[in-house]
């Protein structure tokens, strides 16, 4: 651009033609970088292709990062040609050529960046909606349900049903247990679910303020107490993905992580079984299902878990006072 404003710049020789360097340098560049971005790259990028809502967060990035990258080698290449070609000499004192505008190069820069955004905020927009809001939370009412079955019902469900699983995920100092109101409200630190099937999370605390994120799904919402926060996914993939608080929560926020796997319907099934049979007694002795906790202490849940044998599975906590409990 300063070679087209005026005369060649300090360095320049034999008359060559800066600007056009530029430009076919930064076009052949740009269109080596986006092709290993979009085709080499991509496909790599966290958070994979796990489930609907990771994919479509790869494609994102990916996205974003193929757009970024003629802007990358751009300022780079400028850079580059400026620091090699535009330095000043030894001794050299005098002053560089005075550059002035261009009202086309300003008028085509305002609409070139303007087209970008605007076209990004269309984009943004229609990929927070399409893949059932591309992994975030939604509050206790969401709003978009693209492509996911209804919640027919809070006490059963099997596969191939138009009924979605739904998994409460409850967070506390400093740990995640998972609530399965379908399979007779046990409550457990183990957290399964079935292959290619759709998923409702329902993310709360009994506590302070946690993030539940289940990584290589692109799954993340906000646990808040007394708030039921709505999150979808279909895994894709068998395979095991971990799952970490992303708001500190504490002095032992950093060690508060876990595990999850997703495993074929059929062992889906055996251990949902295994597992409503195995803690029917302390599921007895736990509240109704409720979308939302209040953190009560249940005296005899300990006393239980020791006599069981069990870790801390319990944690859901009934206050009669909510009127979205039953």
């Amino acid at each position: 651009m300063a070679a087209e404003a005026g005369p060649a710049p300090v360095g320049s020789k034999g008359g060559r033609r800066d600007g056009l360097w530029l430009l076919v340098s930064w076009i052949v560049l740009s269109i080596i970088g986006c092709l290993l971005v979009a085709l080499v790259w991509g496909p790599h990028i966290p958070p994979g292709d796990m489930s609907n809502t990771a994919a479509s967060q790869q494609v994102d990035i990916t996205v974003l990062a193929t757009i970024a990258t003629p802007v990358v080698i751009g300022i780079l290449l400028y850079l580059g040609w400026a620091l090699t070609f535009w330095r000043q000499k030894p001794g050299d004192e005098t002053d560089a050529a005075p550059i002035h505008g261009n009202t086309r190069i300003t008028a085509l820069w305002i609409t070139v960046t303007s087209v970008i955004v605007l076209a990004l905020a269309v984009y943004g927009t229609v990929e927070l909606i399409a893949p059932a809001g591309a992994g975030a939370g939604q509050g206790p009412q969401p709003i978009f349900q693209r492509g996911m079955p209804p919640a027919t019902s809070d006490t059963s469900w099997a596969p191939g049903t138009n009924n979605i699983l739904q998994v409460q995920v409850i967070g506390q100092q400093w740990a995640w247990t998972f609530r399965y109101p379908q399979f007779g409200g046990f409550e457990t630190t183990d957290l399964l679910i079935p292959l290619n099937t759709p998923v409702r999370f329902n993310v709360t605390s009994l506590d302070v303020i946690h993030s539940f994120w289940a990584y290589q799904l692109g799954v993340k919402a906000d646990a808040n107490p007394g708030v039921n926060n709505v999150t979808f996914t279909v895994p894709k993939q068998a395979g095991q993905f971990v799952v970490r608080c992303a708001e500190l929560c504490g002095i032992w926020h950093g060690a508060m992580y876990d595990y999850g796997k997703v495993v074929p319907v059929a062992a889906f099934m055996t251990w949902a079984h295994a597992t409503e049979i195995q803690l029917a007694a302390l599921t007895k002795i736990l509240p109704p299902y409720a979308l939302t906790y209040d953190p009560t202490v249940i005296a005899n849940v300990g006393k239980v878990n020791e006599e069981l044998g069990l870790t801390s599975a319990g944690g859901g906590y009934y206050n009669p006072a909510d009127p979205e409990q039953p």
